[in-house]
């Protein structure tokens, strides 16, 4: 996987936020069918709770690595700005800080898509030279 973080960011990254959209999307619908079948038991299974932070620690690999070979800077701006705010979103459902509503960790798990897929078509140094430091 580290091999693929290195040499693919911008697909591993997409992969990434796809799969945190998924899974935020599925949670609901899978704790509704969960609470037909237990008891009521509204207690989620630990690895189903950690999912979220193991797709957070490889969306930042991916976006770190993204970074190096953006010719961008917006674009850079743009997945961390995204990643903050998904991190936040993430740490406040997990200690229930503030009143956000569930549909706002859409907007960030999307835009991370779309940077990653904006960055893989467009913003790439055609040739090593070009970039020093990961800039034009």
């Amino acid at each position: 996987m580290i091999l693929s973080i290195k040499n693919k960011p911008d697909s591993i990254g997409a992969i990434s936020s796809a799969l945190c959209l998924i899974h935020c999307l599925a949670t609901p619908f899978l704790f509704a069918a969960h609470t037909q079948t237990i008891n009521h038991d509204l207690n989620k299974p630990i690895w189903w709770s950690s999912l979220d932070l193991v797709l957070l620690l490889v969306s930042a690999l991916a976006i770190y690595k993204t970074t190096i070979t953006t010719t961008k800077k917006w674009v850079e701006i743009g997945l961390w700005s995204s990643f903050i705010l998904l991190t936040f979103i993430i740490i406040n459902e997990k200690m229930s800080w503030l009143g956000i509503p569930e549909v706002a960790i859409y907007i960030p798990s999307i835009s991370l898509i779309l940077f990653h897929v904006y960055n893989s078509k467009y913003c790439k140094c055609k040739r090593e030279s070009c970039c020093v430091n990961g800039r034009l």
